[in-house]
């Protein structure tokens, strides 16, 4: 009987308390409430614009801004407009940056190892191939960490802020601050493997004579006081030396991709380190020829192949200035593979293979900073220079001064570098790329004499100040901590059965 009546209280309560709540919920409600017009959608001109500039590599939202002024007269886009192409990676632009990509660790891994492992000794080919690995993953897991927050976030002159560590909000989104139309986590993937080629160059002065312990930590230092910021002063958005993107560039300096970036920087480098080291031992009384010229030219022909994701690839876009610097780069390389062992011919009475894979380095070298910025003839220019020379950097200088660069990396890379940087001042024109004008209109022109010049010059002062004192200071903070060279019995069995406990090449008699 209790059941049968409160059954119905219980729904004539319930219905009171929502009724109660209804009209608490209608007291709050302001009588006229007023309602959001909505946004008004892209119209088709706007939608046309986004497509166009993706085929252009330009700006997509240009074609929205066509709306409201504000209070300086500039147009706005209303808040919320948009269209597909805005904050959309495009896919060819995309689908290039990650085969650039590829390329330029291809460049490494197998192709520097190959080139460098060739020109060893037979006891030390695995050592030079054993660093390249590390360096693979070493400045991955830095450039994950910090790197590319240092280098790439603006924040700074000299260095970026933090924001980007660890990839945190680096997505699939582009970085408008640097392409319109390629994903960040791409962008920053490709800008990984120029830092981890970058250290990998140096390993050639100091070959067969350096301790594994030793290149570890020195590297890891070298990263973080030479290449990010060197890095983010040439490349980064509001970079000391941006002289393309940064209007308020202290140096209007320009590198393409990587002139003093990576093979100043390096070359001069592993100068320091291989005086501080000292030469190995026997150098210049005992014969130390390379063990494998076919390695050597193996890896020159795939660093050829993949210095066009190096140098195309800086474009950030397949577009016109991607095609003319990979024009540039097949030219010049092809020029100085084509003078070097020509000088060697004329001086020596024969050319050598080291010779024509000795330029065909040197010239993918000097052109590396100018690529995108010259024409075909100031190619052709550049490319004789670059088998002249290094050339003879290596043929008579390094005799003079008695210093063991044991794989030409000063000779090549950082006079190369050197003479690419200064001559990427001569030979810029407006005409190889527009984008010169935006900052550097009073810089660059088309004539035979311009102030770029002077800004060049700036830029690899501050270059070789930076890679010289750095490697210094790293150098003897290194020997303090674990020792450079390994034992005088470790250096003569070699350092592939004292660093790792493997043999390159193990002849076993059969029968």
């Amino acid at each position: 009987m209790k059941n049968t009546c409160f059954k119905p209280c219980g729904l004539v309560l319930a219905a009171c308390l929502a009724f109660l709540a209804s009209l608490a919920a209608f007291a709050q409600t302001p009588a006229s409430a007023p309602v959001t017009p909505p946004l008004p959608g892209p119209t088709l001109e706007q939608r046309v614009a986004g497509l166009e500039a993706y085929l252009t590599n330009g700006d997509p939202t240009v074609g929205l801004k066509v709306g409201p002024k504000d209070k300086d007269g500039n147009a706005t886009v209303p808040a919320g407009l948009t269209t597909a192409a805005v904050g959309t990676s495009g896919p060819g632009h995309n689908a290039w940056q990650m085969t650039s990509a590829a390329l330029v660790l291809f460049m490494t891994l197998p192709g520097l190892a190959l080139f460098y492992g060739g020109l060893m000794r037979r006891k030390n080919v695995l050592s030079v191939m054993a660093q390249c690995l590390l360096l693979a993953g070493l400045v991955t897991i830095l450039w994950w960490a910090i790197g590319y927050s240092l280098v790439f976030h603006s924040g700074g002159k000299f260095l970026g802020n933090l924001d980007f560590a660890f990839l945190r909000g680096v997505d699939s989104s582009p970085n408008t601050d640097y392409s319109f139309w390629v994903s960040q986590n791409v962008f920053s993937m490709y800008q990984l493997m120029f830092a981890i080629i970058t250290p990998a160059l140096i390993v050639g002065a100091i070959a067969e004579r350096m301790k594994f312990s030793a290149i570890f930590l020195f590297m890891t230092l070298w990263m973080v006081v030479v290449y990010f910021p060197l890095a983010h002063m040439v490349w980064g958005i509001d970079g000391f030396m941006n002289g393309v993107w940064n209007a308020k560039a202290a140096v209007h300096a320009i590198d393409f991709a990587g002139g003093t970036v990576v093979h100043m920087s390096s070359g001069w480098s592993a100068l320091i380190l291989c005086i501080i080291l000292g030469p190995r031992l026997g150098f210049g009384k005992t014969p130390m020829p390379p063990h494998s010229m076919v390695l050597c030219m193996v890896g020159t022909g795939m660093l050829w192949v993949g210095w066009y994701g190096f140098n195309a690839g800086s474009a950030v876009a397949a577009d016109g200035v991607a095609a003319n610097a990979f024009t540039t780069t097949t030219l010049a390389t092809a020029v100085a593979s084509f003078i070097w062992p020509m000088m060697e011919w004329f001086t020596r009475g024969k050319p050598s293979i080291l010779g024509f894979c000795s330029g065909a380095v040197a010239g993918l070298v000097v052109i590396t900073p100018s690529c995108g910025f010259v024409t075909a003839n100031g190619a052709v220019v550049i490319g004789l220079c670059a088998g002249v020379v290094p050339w003879f950097f290596c043929f008579k200088v390094k005799g003079w001064f008695g210093y063991d660069d044991a794989l030409d990396t000063f000779g090549v890379h950082a006079v190369g570098g050197t003479m690419g940087a200064f001559l990427t001042g001569v030979f810029a024109r407006n005409s190889a790329n527009a984008n010169l004008a935006t900052n550097l209109k009073d810089y660059v022109t088309d004539s035979a004499t311009q102030k770029l010049v002077v800004e060049q010059l700036k830029a690899m002062a501050i270059t070789m100040a930076l890679a010289i004192v750095g490697t210094v200071v790293i150098a003897y903070i290194v020997k303090v901590v674990v020792g450079l060279r390994p034992t005088i019995e470790a250096e003569q069995e070699g350092l592939d059965l004292s660093d790792h406990g493997e043999e390159g090449y193990i002849l076993e008699a059969k029968g």
